[in-house]
């Protein structure tokens, strides 16, 4: 991923806590498994559609 946009993010307690589990099996860190997910669902972005 060569551009990375920082966001803030905030989760309830019961949907971090799934997402820390799931990224442990896979091991990846948390952050890579919220990314993966919705690239896993959307499939991979084109990075030259987004604006600058």
């Amino acid at each position: 991923m060569a551009d990375e946009r920082r966001i803030s993010l905030r989760l309830p307690t019961d949907l971090h806590a799934p997402l820390v589990e799931q990224a442990r099996a896979d091991r990846r860190s948390l952050n890579s498994e919220i990314v993966h997910l919705p690239e896993a669902a959307l499939g991979p972005v084109d990075g030259g559609n987004e604006p600058p």
